[in-house]
Parts: structure tokens; sequence; C-alpha cells
């Protein structure tokens, strides 16, 4: 006998689960640690991440360590008409950290379920999902969604090219703004309400019914109403909330989707759902749906408990930036006096308001939001550009306006022959927008004193923030080309979205009250 009072949760969490999935009749799947690279090379699509470790054997392969565990049992599956096959596994994939940048060796347990499937085998995976979460923690969510009801509700609504694209962003970050921004009147009117959930799951399904125009569409919700109606009788309604930001940019989910979180823990711990269209790539017609539950999320899961608290921490950005965002969440009904004392304290509390503020770096706060820290934050559009922290993009203060821009020297003319020498302190964004020209460039990464790359002769151009262009002006240089416009943005944790959602929604809600009446 095992004395589980010594495991830790990740480890007890390997037993309990792997009980919980042979007991419904799923068996254990057994893969190898490496895998020709071509299989992934052209398969990745279907890949978390780019980044995979490859090394030559003795017999002059190249094979790589396996970075997923679903296309490893696609490819060893055979399709039988009439049968359903169920596997589930504990093993390591390999994969390169989004943060660090290091390649990390990363244990999952989950379950496939392949075949002959339909709404029931749908429902059995999906309960199985919020099962797994159960026997990790009493506090969990689920968000739901379905993957093919939110493409035919694109296509009915006519987005198409870039704005689709921008569409798709913008509900992923959950910002209203954006998507405004990304559509019609008409489209924004009808697809705002995949973003604005209260809460009520059956209010929200009556809803995205209305906006339905298709047959595609409402085949589509009449599976996810169903979906929910089976969840809900199961007795699991309290834990699962209606959320389209789960349709992630991956292009094999084609049904049901849905993410686990876990009160305690910075991200996910549980991602999965219905991929037929992986299926057809990979050469058959049968179905599958699965998930894959990210044990290594659970290593602190304890330690983060303790420090549960009653709070909702709000980093803001020093300085005056900063000074006029507390401003506004004070003119919201959020005050903490103790802010505005003569002293040198990074952290204030009111536990009458149940919010806690602590000043931080500007460039800092989107970190302190991504891993949990805070639950809220304000940041400028410049660092969620550069950076892309996995949180949710709340909405636009329309403070702190300016715009990212490319400048030269007056008298510079591009010479498309030679490589362009970009000096900058946001090399993603710079990057980002010259590979969209297909133009060749040479980054130099400066901190500061931009402006003066062009006239030491260092670079050709610059790209950075202007807000009046007098600094531009007095040194002899002027914008080329405008990037994008930029301003401070309301930020959420996507944990605590889920775990603190009545919270944070009220403090959202009263913002954008707040700027709507100014």
């Amino acid at each position: 006998m095992i004395d589980e009072s010594i495991l830790k949760r990740d480890e007890l969490a390997i037993f309990t689960l792997r009980k919980l999935y042979s007991t419904h009749g799923y068996k254990k799947y057994k893969m190898r640690k490496f895998e020709e690279y071509d299989f992934y090379s052209e398969n990745k699509d279907f890949l978390a991440s780019d980044g995979v470790i490859t090394f030559t054997d003795a017999d002059g392969r190249l094979l790589a360590l396996k970075p997923d565990v679903t296309l490893s049992i696609l490819k060893n599956f055979k399709a039988q008409k009439g049968c359903v096959k169920r596997l589930y596994y504990n093993e390591n994939v390999y994969r390169i950290s989004e943060t660090s940048h290091t390649y990390r060796e990363i244990l999952q347990t989950g379950l496939e379920c392949m075949g002959d499937i339909g709404s029931a085998e749908t429902c059995e995976v999906t309960l199985l999902a919020l099962q797994s979460l159960a026997l990790i923690s009493e506090d969990y969510v689920l968000d739901l969604a379905h993957a093919g009801l939110l493409f035919a509700l694109l296509d009915d609504y006519g987005l198409q090219g870039e704005a689709r694209k921008r569409a798709e962003q913008a509900l992923r970050e959950k910002n209203a703004d954006a998507l405004r921004e990304a559509c019609t009147d008409i489209q924004f009117a009808a697809l705002e309400k995949l973003i604005r959930s209260d809460g009520d799951n059956r209010r929200s399904l009556r809803e995205i019914e209305k906006i339905c125009q298709s047959a595609d569409a409402l085949a589509a919700f009449a599976k996810l109403a169903a979906l929910y109606a089976a969840l809900e009788e199961a007795g699991f309604a309290q834990h699962i909330r209606l959320d389209f930001s789960v349709v992630d940019a991956a292009a094999y989910y084609s049904g049901a989707v849905f993410c686990g979180y876990i009160k305690g823990v910075e991200s996910r711990v549980l991602a999965g759902g219905r991929y037929d269209r992986l299926m057809r790539k990979m050469g058959s017609e049968a179905g599958a749906i699965g998930f894959a539950v990210y044990l290594d999320a659970l290593e602190r899961f304890e330690e983060k408990q303790e420090r549960v608290d009653p709070f909702i921490n709000i980093a803001l950005p020093k300085g005056r930036l900063g000074e006029r965002v507390y401003e506004m969440f004070e003119q919201a009904g959020f005050a903490c006096p103790s802010i505005k004392e003569a002293n040198r304290k990074l952290v204030f509390e009111n536990p009458q308001k149940g919010v806690r503020y602590f000043w931080v770096k500007p460039s800092d706060v989107a970190i302190y939001v991504e891993r949990g820290a805070a639950d809220i934050g304000v940041a400028g559009k410049d660092i969620l550009l550069e950076y892309e922290p996995h949180v949710y993009e709340l909405m636009d203060l329309h403070i702190g306006q300016c715009r990212m821009a490319v400048a030269a020297q007056k008298n510079f003319v591009d010479d498309t022959s030679t490589t362009l020498r970009v000096a900058t302190k946001f090399t993603n964004i710079a990057r980002k927008f010259y590979a969209e020209k297909c133009r060749d460039i040479d980054i130099i990464h400066l901190n500061g004193s931009i402006e003066l790359a062009p006239l030491l002769g260092l670079s050709d151009v610059i790209v950075d923030i202007v807000e009046t262009g007098s600094t531009l002006r007095e040194n002899g240089l002027g914008v080329l080309e405008e990037i994008c416009e930029l301003s401070a943005r309301v930020i959420v944790n996507q944990v605590s979205m889920q775990m603190e959602s009545e919270r944070i929604r009220e403090i959202i809600l009263r913002l954008r009250k707040q700027l709507e009446e100014a």
C-alpha cells in the first residue's frame, strides 16, 4: 500500500486519475520518447509550439523528442466501423517554455476517445474532464464552448480575411473594444454576446441561439445546448461556464472545446475537445475527443493554497499613468485612502472594499497578472503587443494615448536592396511589422535614447512610441509609418477571471460605466 500522505498533489493525481479512467474502460497507452522529425514537421499546425527538440541517431535519421501525445496516438490508430477506442496515458512531453525559452519536460495525463463517436462519447469525455478536476480540488471551473458554432457564427456575419483574424483574437482576449474595431455595428451587436456572459449559462444559451442564422450554426448550437443539459443533469452546472475564449487558434478543434481551472493554480490545468479536423488530416474519417491534465501546473498547488486571500489584487503602473488609473478605480467605488499617504510603501489594502493595490514597474504589470500575483492590472498596449502575455484584455481606458511608429531622419530613403537596420526596444513588434512587409531587417536592441541611433549612423530607422512627436522634431527625425494606436488597457489573469468572476465583473462594469458617463 502507498502512503498517500507523503505524495505531492501532482503525484497523487496520477494515481487517482488513472483509477478514474481505467474504471470507465480506458486502456493505458505507452509511447516511445522519440519520433521521426518529419512526422511533426508535416503536422506542425497541430502542435502547441513550433519548438521541437531534434537530434540525429546512429543511422543518420533526424529524430525528435515527442512534443505531443495525441499525434502519436493517432498515428497508430486504425479506425474500424462501429468501434470506439478508449485510451489513457501518463507521459512526458518536451517543449520550449514560452517565458524562459528553455526546453521543458512536462508531465501530462489524459485520455483519448476515437472512432465511431457521437454525442454520448462527447458527454462521457467532458464528464470525465469535470471529474478529473473534482478529484484534484473542490474549487474548480470548466470553461465550455463549441468551435464549430463559433466558426459558423463568424461565417453567418460575413467575417473573412484580416477582419476575421482580428475578431477571433478579440474573442480569445475577451476584448470588446478590439472586437468593435474589427466588426461592423451589426456584427459587433451579435458577436459581443460571446464575450459578455453574466455567469447565467441558461440565459447565455438563449442569447446565443438568437444570433444563429444558418443551419450549420443552429446545428452546432443544438449540440452545445444538449451537452450542457447533460452536464447540468449530472450535477456539474455550478462548475461550468460558457466561454468562447477557450476556442484558441489551434486548427484542429471542430466541436466541443473546454479548459479547466483550479483556484490557487496560476494557469489552466486541463484542456481538450473534439478534434475531428486532426483526424481528417491524418487520413481518417473517424471522430475523436480527448483532453490532457497538466500535472506540472500542480507542483506548487499546496503552496498557492496557503496564500489564497479575500482580496482582489490590482497591479498599478508606477508614475503618472498609475496615478490616473487609481483615480478611476477610486471613482468607481474601490478607494484605498492609504495609497495617497506620503510613504514608500508598495502595497495598500482596503479590507472593506476587498481590494489590494500595489505599484510595479509599467513593463512588469503584465507579468504579475499573467503569473497570478495580481488578478487585475493596467498595462500599455505596447507592453501587451511586445510580450504577448496570456491574459484577458477586457477594456481600453482611453488614457495614455499615443502610437507606435517608424521614424527616421527627414531625408531618409529606404534602399530595399540592403538590409534595413532598425533600432528599438520593441523587438517583437518591429519583427512582426516588417515580416508582414517581407522586408529583411537587422534589429538593434536599445533600452533608451532610441533617437540617437539614426543620428549617429547606428541604424536607418527606429521603432518607438510617439506621443506628441516633439522629441523627434527637435532631433531632426520624422514619422515614416504608424504601426498602431496605443493606450492603457485593463488586463485580467485567466484563472482569476474564472474563479473570481463576480467580483472582477463588478469592477469592470463600474469602470466601463464611468467611461461611458465621462
